[in-house]
């Protein structure tokens, strides 16, 4: 049980709490939109649970469904379980609406509304095609769906012969696409392991997939082999943090043949310096000679190696809770080990923090690249180093923005493209862009991994689809 906090409620939202509901089924419209725009994502789209726990269930972890309660949870969060306050990002009437969409009562008015304006069940492709259709791109370039139904699709790793491994926090799961005909449609969607504790991570390496859960990295052996067969694994680390406030781990094989693994901050922001968190760290295949790579990171969940100066290029999620539009998200550069790039002591590369920055100058942190801009959730990232796309497109870095879910208008939900001279950035366009239409989320750009034949692959963990994107002349 959570220690109760007082609620200090506005007027209106007293009021309206004092007010006597009407006997009707009450309209939960607007309610259903602020759920799915802030709460689906941890939650899951039907309250079935995801990343956070389930709602729909009669009992609940923190207390019982009621008004008050709902209100309470909602407003102050749960910050051991990595749940944010939400009264410092809605107002009390939006708060009001969300504990009414909650309530136990009000499951059969919930249930019609998420049905209100459902594409008719014979018609799944049409709704599919009118989706995609909303997206833009750069002319020549086409967009399709690669795979679909791969529930909440996270990081990719591609094997030479074009074999794609998904991982997935919500399912639990790590998927395999086959696309044995190579016509550019993977035609099934095999599992290779359920059960798992939040499986963001896949990395291929030696001829194995390693798997990233919260605490643990695994090993699947001879992966092309026996993806289809239920493949047993070697638990190749198991002391990792249990914690799941930036726990998701995103896993990758650098080219010095080692497997790079961050730990995020257990926390909004917290000074974890002498502790595991808020780094980059990596170790030998078989999970000798842990060592530390980069500190003073918040929350990677991307990074790559330019393939020509082979240095390590990451994202990192800004800071919340110091308004709508600041810090930025970061788009990083570690060409040794050793750096520290600042949390949480100064954030963008600019910007003390207003707790642990006192005392400390930006100066000593090495700056970002580029300011990404505030809250957009900068994700996955690859270069281009296909020969599909045109030369312009070559070695330069296409990042996957996740986007925001603490802005009164929301930005992010887009690929971008961020073209490089040197370590520089010389310019930063949308490469991908119409996933959010009107305040309505369509998609959420997860990663981005490069195929065989120059194509590249985008996950997408909203729409639960892997999309491939191609380029003709």
């Amino acid at each position: 049980m959570i220690k109760k906090i007082p609620i200090l409620a506005a007027p209106a939202l007293a009021a309206a709490l004092l007010s006597s509901q009407a006997s009707a089924a009450p309209d939960l419209t607007a309610a259903h939109k602020l759920y799915q725009a802030n709460c689906a994502q941890c939650h899951g789209k039907y309250l079935e649970g995801a990343a956070g726990p389930n709602l729909s269930d009669a009992s609940w972890l923190h207390g019982q469904p009621t008004r008050a309660n709902l209100l309470r949870v909602i407003g102050k969060g749960v910050v051991d379980k990595g749940m944010p306050a939400w009264d410092k990002q809605l107002n009390g009437v939006q708060l009001n609406q969300l504990a009414e969409y909650l309530l136990p009562a009000n499951a059969a008015a919930r249930k019609a509304v998420a049905g209100k304006g459902a594409a008719p069940a014979a018609a799944p492709a049409a709704a599919a095609n009118t989706s995609l259709a909303a997206l833009k791109l750069p002319k020549g370039f086409q967009i399709a769906v690669y795979a679909d139904n791969v529930q909440g699709a996270r990081e990719l790793a591609v094997t030479d012969s074009g074999l794609v491994f998904v991982g997935s926090n919500k399912a639990g799961k790590v998927y395999a696409l086959l696309d044995a005909n190579k016509d550019g449609v993977a035609e099934k969607v095999v599992t290779v392991a359920e059960g798992l504790d939040h499986p963001n991570g896949v990395a291929l390496l030696n001829g194995a997939l390693y798997v990233g859960e919260i605490s643990r990295i695994i090993k699947f052996d001879d992966i092309e082999k026996n993806y289809a067969s239920k493949p047993t694994y070697k638990v190749i680390k198991n002391d990792l943090p249990k914690e799941t406030w930036h726990g998701a781990k995103y896993i990758k094989a650098g080219p010095d043949g080692k497997l790079y693994v961050p730990i995020g901050a257990p926390c909004n922001v917290c000074d974890k310096e002498d502790e595991a968190y808020s780094k980059i760290w990596r170790m030998n295949p078989d999970g000798s000679n842990w060592e530390l790579y980069a500190r003073g990171v918040r929350n990677t969940v991307g990074f790559t190696w330019h393939p020509v100066t082979k240095e390590l290029w990451f994202t990192d999620n800004g800071r919340d809770e110091m308004g709508e539009n600041m810090p930025s998200c970061e788009l990083n550069v570690a060409p040794k080990a050793g750096m520290h790039f600042g949390f949480p002591y100064c954030h963008g590369g600019v910007l003390p923090d207003p707790q642990f920055g006192k005392g400390k100058s930006c100066d000593a942190y090495v700056p970002p690249v580029a300011a990404l801009g505030p809250h957009v959730a900068p994700l996955g990232l690859a270069f281009y180093t296909g020969a599909q796309f045109p030369e312009q497109y070559r070695n330069q870095l296409l990042i996957a923005e996740h986007g925001s879910w603490n802005r009164a208008n929301k930005i992010g939900y887009q690929v971008r493209l961020v073209t490089l001279h040197g370590n520089k950035l010389v310019s930063d366009t949308a490469f991908i862009d119409g996933f959010l239409q009107n305040e309505e989320v369509s998609g959420r750009p997860v990663d981005i991994a490069m195929m065989p034949d120059g194509s590249i692959l985008v996950s997408d963990d909203h729409a639960h689809k892997v999309y491939r994107v191609t380029y003709q002349r």
